[in-house]
């Protein structure tokens, strides 16, 4: 009885004690605390530089008065006040000296990170300020060490540690040390100067001038080549966002009686071959016929003349992911709340069912989840499964539940689970899963946050690993908002040069909030239409676009020898790839796809067959395809579209059947809508409710990307030509020629590449009239005929042909 008050006693004071610490997470993690915190710290520096600057002109009249320990005098003449000389006495002249400063660079980089206006990589302006406060301590204690005025100038610091060292290595070994240091703090700062050294100690400076006065070219050996890579330090960036840690609820039935304790729930080369010349004979005879063999010579690995890592981000360097705080907060938050009345009832309930039919049950626990209480049964001895599964209805009669799902037996346990809705469900918010520490430290190259589990944890996944995903659900059970908070998760993380969306919506009204962002993150067709993929045929051509990418795609793997779109893109940004032969960085680029059931209606196989490549095909190129559907049959989920979809999600469905459809399995018949699905990827399906991302939110985050600078124009995707389309050029009249013609000609000519879309961007034309122009140089004879996702074949050489075919014409 005695352990039965004291648990009671803990049971009250641990929601307190979570509060409270919740409380102080949520304050720290708070940004209009990091700005208000970085602010401070910025004014700080700006009143410490103005004591550091004035410490120079009034240190000597104020330091009889410092050295005394007065808290304030008037007479202090130190423009930062008292306290203001005080400090700069005790750094200057008492610690690092003039090199004090670097301290004020270190604070102000820290307050401009705290208030996010400009992104800055904190752990490196610690180490350069730290490394350059210490040296230049020491530099001006040994180089000014006799020059004393009223303070030092390497402080007490410097001048300590340049007599410690002076005593062990003498005068020339602190000069060598020094320069020694100072070489590789440079060597940290850039790669490049391991170049400039091996020039210097090579002598090669020399060897540029003999080569100038001699006029001759000499081969010589130089193994002072370096990769053009430059290391850098990596940085995480640490949102202070705590995660609340559920509690669990156990309940041992012991006589009729139970004890309730709770417990916290655990989250769980190429080389260039070449034959030397032969030396020719010294006596002139005829030559006899030789026999020579040509070697293969493979396609020599390029090295960029920079020596810099190529940045994708580079063109937008300045943006600035989206905040935290444009994200609605809860008061709730998702935050499961015990109800000790309600568990005490459902357990009673449980318990009584189960013994009404015969089954006795040995202990129960309770885990407490937003939505959704999971309570795990331990059946007795000789107790069939089965026979529990059969009871699903009969248990949700007696709880009064809308819809109860048995677990029969939880996966890696001993144990069945009954899953039963709260009477109070509470809602995830979006900014509690996106502001996440689990969902900002991630590592993944496609992070996707999906919600939280029953046991109150942060679901996510990585896209690239799924690699596509189906989402299906009836209407009003939270798809939309599903895709929201897929889009949401993938702009909080990605920069516009490493994603691009399609987004296909035959509805018109869902995804025309993200219309704004065009120019950041959307991909479309060279036509000049709506960045959103409405109209049906649009969506067959857009489709059929999609797949000509993957093709090229392959076809840059395969010259670059990469397997993956991430090999690849680590080749190309170390310039191991050759921009002028086509190679170029590939964003990730994710298809989306509202509504396919209207889609397989309206177009049918049009639609089907480049799913069917894309799902089979694209993954290793980075495109990836979610669709959606609230029509979870057959004959629009078929067989063919669920081998290719591992990854799928699903909403609260009417019937069983089209649970089983879905996911091969009943369940998503059971669930309880507003958001609660079910995720599955593997064997076992997880149980997750949807974060809640309004559309006030997306508008928040769309206007606050748009405001940003962005690129010219959308990514294009490459011109897709049907098979029928072009074929007969009998219907092209050449004797009303565009008067963009010549122009294009020469244009086409120039680059020796027949593309629709480098007229339409040239000129700035629509795709219509450039492909026009286009038939009309096919029939010219200027241009070959299409070739399928390639450009096509420039039939003139050059300008002098190219003025003989105008001249044929007219």
């Amino acid at each position: 009885m005695a352990k039965k008050n004291i648990d009671k006693k803990e049971t009250r004071r641990t929601p307190r004690a979570s509060s409270f610490f919740g409380k102080v997470a949520a304050l720290l993690g708070n940004e209009t605390f990091h700005f208000i915190l970085g602010l401070a710290i910025v004014i700080f520096s700006v009143f410490m530089l103005l004591a550091f600057t004035s410490f120079f002109f009034t240190g000597a009249a104020d330091q009889s008065i410092v050295e005394s320990g007065n808290a304030v005098d008037p007479e202090v003449r130190n423009y930062a006040g008292s306290r203001g000389a005080q400090l700069a006495a005790y750094l200057i002249d008492g610690c690092f000296g003039v090199a004090s400063f670097f301290i004020l660079v270190f604070l102000v980089a820290a307050g401009v990170k705290l208030m996010r206006v400009r992104r800055v990589r904190l752990w490196k302006w610690f180490i350069g300020c730290t490394l350059l406060l210490v040296w230049f301590s020491i530099f001006m204690g040994f180089v000014f060490k006799d020059n004393y005025t009223f303070f030092h100038l390497g402080g007490m610091h410097g001048e300590t540690v340049s007599k410690w060292l002076m005593l062990q290595v003498g005068v020339p070994g602190v000069w060598l040390l020094l320069v020694g240091t100072a070489i590789c703090f440079f060597i940290y700062l850039s790669a490049g100067t391991i170049v400039w050294l091996r020039a210097i100690f090579g002598l090669g400076f020399l060897k540029k001038k003999e080569k100038k006065e001699g006029g001759e070219e000499k081969e010589t050996t130089d193994d002072t080549r370096t990769p053009d890579t430059t290391e850098e330090i990596l940085e995480i960036e640490e949102e202070e966002e705590g995660e609340e840690e559920p509690g669990t609820v156990e309940l041992i039935p012991q006589g009729g009686e139970v004890d309730l304790t709770f417990e916290p729930a655990t989250p769980n080369e190429e080389m260039v071959v070449t034959l030397p010349p032969h030396p020719e004979p010294a006596t002139a005879e005829p030559e006899e016929p030789g026999f020579h063999i040509d070697p293969i010579i493979e396609e020599e690995e390029y090295q960029g003349p920079e020596r810099e890592p190529y940045n994708p981000t580079k063109d937008l360097e300045n943006y600035r992911f989206p905040t935290i705080d444009l994200m609605r907060h809860f008061d709730n938050d998702g935050r499961p709340t015990i109800d000790m009345d309600e568990q005490n009832a459902n357990k009673d309930r449980i318990i009584s069912t189960l013994r009404s039919f015969g089954i006795e049950i040995s202990s129960i626990k309770a885990t407490v989840g937003p939505t959704v209480t999971l309570y795990e049964i331990t059946p007795a001895q000789g107790v069939r499964i089965s026979k529990i599964r059969g009871l699903e209805d009969d248990i949700a009669l007696s709880l009064s539940a809308d819809g109860i799902r048995i677990i029969a037996p939880i996966p890696g346990k001993g144990t069945i689970g009954i899953e039963v809705p709260n009477k109070n469900p509470k809602i995830v918010s979006g900014q509690s899963v996106i502001g996440s520490k689990k969902f900002q430290e991630s590592k993944y190259d496609l992070p996707v946050a999906l919600g939280k589990t029953i046991t109150d944890e942060v679901f996510m996944f990585d896209l690239c690993k799924m690699p596509h995903v189906l989402v299906a659900g009836a209407t009003g059970q939270g798809k939309s908002v599903g895709l929201n908070a897929i889009i949401t998760s993938l702009l909080y993380k990605k920069h516009p040069a490493e994603l691009k969306f399609v987004l296909v919506d035959p509805k018109k009204v869902e995804f025309s909030i993200y219309s704004v962002i065009e120019n950041h993150f959307l991909a479309k067709l060279p036509d000049g239409g709506e960045p959103i993929i409405t109209d049906v045929t649009k969506v067959v051509q857009t489709l059929n676009s999609v797949c000509v990418e993957m093709d090229q795609r392959y076809d840059l793997l395969k010259m670059a020898h990469v397997r993956n779109i991430k090999e690849y893109n680590e080749k190309f940004v170390n310039r191991r790839l050759n921009p002028e032969k086509g190679h170029r960085y590939m964003p990730y680029m994710v298809v989306v796809i509202d509504e396919f059931g209207d889609l397989i209606m309206t177009a049918g196989k049009e639609v089907e067959l480049p799913i069917a490549r894309i799902a089979q095909l694209a993954r290793a190129v980075g495109i990836h395809m979610i669709i959606a559907t609230q029509r979870p049959t057959t004959n629009i989920i078929t067989g063919t579209i669920k081998a290719n979809f591992p990854a799928r999600v699903a909403f609260r469905v009417s019937a069983m059947i089209d649970s089983r459809t879905i996911l091969d399995r009943p369940g998503a018949n059971r669930l309880i809508g507003k958001g609660d699905m079910l995720f599955l990827q593997g064997a076992d399906p997880v149980r997750v409710q949807c974060a809640f991302i309004d559309t006030p939110e997306v508008e928040d985050i769309t206007k606050f990307i748009a405001k940003q600078q962005g690129y010219p124009t959308p990514f294009y995707l490459p011109e897709y030509v049907s098979d029928d389309g072009g074929s007969d050029m009998n219907d092209v009249d050449m004797g009303r020629l565009d008067p963009l013609f010549e122009d294009a000609a020469r244009l086409v000519v120039i680059h020796q590449q027949g593309s629709t879309s480098l007229i339409q961007r040239k000129f700035s034309i629509g795709y219509n009239r450039a492909g026009r122009i286009m038939d009309q140089l096919e029939k010219a004879g200027i241009v070959g005929p299409t070739q399928g996702s390639k450009p096509r074949d420039v039939l003139c050489s050059d300008e002098n042909d190219l003025a003989m075919r105008l001249n044929n014409l007219q």
